[in-house]
This record gives C-alpha cells, sequence and structure tokens, in this order.
C-alpha cells in the first residue's frame, strides 16, 4: 500500500482550467459520477443529489448518450436543462415518451435502471442504511426507511454518493440494512445474486467500487488534494487498496465547459461540495 496519489490540486492530471478558473473538487466529482455511468445503454437514471443530477447530465452529453432522464415527474426528455431549472421551459427539450410511476417498477424489475442513492451509513460490502441510526427498535435517529432500496440493489445497477464522507457514513456494520451489499447478496443466493449490481462509490474524497476480493470495496482513486492516510481517518470499515493510488481524473476543458455554461451555471454544485 502507499500514500503516494499522483496529481494535485493546483496542477490536476489532465486540462485543469477553463477561463482561468481552477478545477473545482465539486467538478472532480461531477466527472467521477459521470464515469459511474459511461457505457450505459437505454437505462433510466435515477440520481439523487446536486452533484449526481449535473454528472448524469453530463454522462448523457459524452459517455452515456443513450440514458434516459426524467423532468423529475412523469416524462422522459431529450435535451439538457441547468440544475434547479424546469425542463419544460428551456429550449431544446423534448418530451420523447412517458412514464407514469406505475412503470418505474416494471423497469426496476427488469433491470432498466441505473440509481445512485445516498446512504446514510455503508460498510465495506456495499450494504447501506437509510432507514434509522442505532436499535431499529427504538432508534436514536429515524430516517426514510428501506424505501426501494432493497429492490434497487437486487434488480438493478446501483451506486452510491457520498457528499461527507467520515467514520459515521463508512462505518464497520450498518446499523440497518436497507440497500443489499455483495457479502449479504452471495449468502442469500442466486435469487437475490444474479441480478445484484453495485458499481461505484462516488464521495468528496474519493471513488470506489467492489473489485476487492469477495466484493470488498476497493479504493479506486483519491480527489486531487486529499491522501491516502486522510482517507483512512475518514472511513471506519476496510476498504481495498491495491498498490499506489491514482488521482481522480480530471475533467476535460470540454467536460468544464459543460458543467460551468450549460449544465450549472450559477455553481450550485458548490453548495453541496465546498470549492
Amino acid at each position: 500500500m502507499s500514500s503516494t496519489v499522483t496529481g494535485s490540486a493546483d496542477q490536476p492530471t489532465g486540462s485543469a482550467t477553463t477561463a482561468d478558473a481552477p478545477v473545482t473538487r465539486a467538478e472532480y466529482c461531477a466527472v467521477a459520477v459521470a464515469d459511474a455511468f459511461a457505457g450505459d445503454g437505454e437505462f433510466i437514471a435515477s440520481a439523487f443529489g446536486t452533484i449526481p443530477a449535473i454528472g448524469v447530465r453530463l454522462a448523457r452529453l459524452t459517455v452515456a448518450p443513450d440514458l434516459l432522464l426524467t423532468d423529475g415527474e412523469a416524462h422522459f426528455v431529450s435535451g439538457t436543462w441547468q440544475i434547479g431549472a424546469d425542463p419544460h421551459a428551456t429550449e431544446g427539450v423534448v418530451v420523447e415518451g412517458w412514464s407514469p410511476f406505475r412503470t418505474i417498477f416494471d423497469l426496476v424489475w427488469h433491470g432498466k435502471r441505473h440509481v445512485m442513492m445516498i446512504p446514510a451509513q455503508i460498510d465495506g460490502h456495499g450494504n447501506t442504511n437509510i432507514s434509522a441510526i442505532g436499535d431499529y427498535a427504538q432508534p436514536k435517529v429515524q430516517l426514510l426507511g428501506v424505501r426501494g432500496a432493497p429492490g434497487n440493489s437486487v434488480y438493478h445497477p446501483t451506486s452510491y454518493w457520498v457528499p461527507n464522507h467520515s467514520t459515521r457514513s463508512f462505518v464497520r456494520t450498518v446499523d440497518t440494512v436497507s440497500g443489499v451489499g455483495t457479502d449479504n447478496a452471495r449468502a442469500a443466493g442466486p435469487a437475490t445474486s444474479a441480478y445484484h449490481d453495485l458499481r461505484r462509490v462516488v464521495t468528496n474524497l474519493a471513488v470506489l467500487d467492489f473489485g476487492g476480493p469477495d466484493g470488498a470495496m476497493r479504493l479506486l482513486s483519491l480527489h486531487p488534494g486529499v491522501t491516502l492516510e486522510e482517507f483512512r481517518a475518514a472511513t471506519a470499515c476496510d476498504v481495498h487498496v491495491e498498490g499506489e493510488v491514482p488521482a481522480t481524473r480530471a475533467p476535460s476543458a470540454e467536460e468544464l465547459r459543460l458543467i460551468r455554461e450549460v449544465i450549472d451555471p450559477r455553481s450550485l454544485r458548490d453548495r453541496e461540495i465546498p470549492a
């Protein structure tokens, strides 16, 4: 293992600036989210959070042109609209299809969706908790409930976004299993593991997947300016590390232009991940 990370916050790998503005941590995260959806075909992309919303728009404009995005209600739409804007009031946005709520279940059960959720807790095999902190019978904090997490994680590709990477979010054992991790999917047998597909975890510090031994979480890259020691100090669960950890790739000049001028000109991304 090595604490060396290639690149730096001041001199990131690749194209670093547009209009003399340095690449921000939020922009590294947005590109990492887009890469999580790279190569997806005609899948509905459901992304929660500002950075994921930017990332899936960027992905459709670059690495995943067949992604299906919704207007947030019941329509599939083409084109790109600003974060926080009404897509139907944006020139070039066209309704491509109707998708009432009941059809979402068909998409989920047939695996035609890639979701990026925000877990309150995640462990070293990708089990996640969005339900309750503490004892489930009498929790310290009541959260959303398991919602769609079990079906999402069992039936179709699932990724995660953690805007505040800390030992409170990356835990050794989640208090309640809402989303199914690689170990629990394997233990439950083929009915659960057949279509179980955890893809990426993007945080404000790093990018991870589940390519470690026996489906363990693996560190893929650290964002420029983050050391391996800082990552470990913020992570309570075990994470597999292979050799020298690279820096998260920098956005290209065109990706920066799309983020800054087309998708998020009001810089709402910096509210979620401060510059």
